[in-house]
């Protein structure tokens, strides 16, 4: 299946001179959404993962249905403010300044494999500090799993020596 029919490019969003990469039409169709699941099921399954990972907000709905399809435990990675128990949090730069991720801490076991899911893989920064936050609370990083990737953001490099997994590259 040819995701790319599946994403809408709108220019100038959220600021001018951007072209924002829109997976709603992705999730509007049950068949293209179904597809990506099934590649990021098929890119993790035999692997021994015992848990996926989600970064708000988007990462949830790719990561919820993942999990609940492999069978094992969703864990979410909320912006500030969102979690309840006891948390870790880490605090990432951003091009125009920072900002901070939380985990439960008792949201994974020591030694526990994980793969981390969100939509977008940019410039790498939010996805390098929900791999922290992982390691921080015991857990091991298996993979990285992305929709899309934007190639000239260099988010890669952010990710060295992780493995990383990705549907559409722009």
């Amino acid at each position: 299946m040819d995701l790319t029919t599946y994403i809408r490019d709108v220019p100038d969003f959220p600021i001018p001179g951007v072209l924002f990469r829109d997976i709603t039409p992705l999730l509007n169709s049950p068949e293209a959404f179904g597809h990506t699941i099934h590649e990021f099921t098929r890119a993790c399954r035999d692997d021994g993962v015992s848990a996926v990972v989600g970064i708000e907000s988007r990462g949830f709905l790719f990561g919820a249905p993942l999990a609940h399809t492999l069978g094992i435990p969703f864990v979410p990675v909320r912006k500030p403010g969102k979690l309840p128990a006891a948390r870790m949090s880490i605090e990432y730069s951003l091009e125009y300044g920072t900002n901070r991720l939380d985990i439960h801490q008792d949201a994974l076991t020591a030694g526990q494999k994980v793969v981390i899911v969100d939509d977008l893989l940019a410039t790498g920064g939010t996805a390098r500090a929900a791999a922290k936050l992982v390691e921080m609370i015991g857990g091991v990083v298996h993979s990285f799993l992305f929709v899309i990737e934007l190639e000239a953001l260099g988010g890669r490099k952010q990710l060295e020596g992780y493995n990383i997994n990705v549907l559409l590259t722009y």
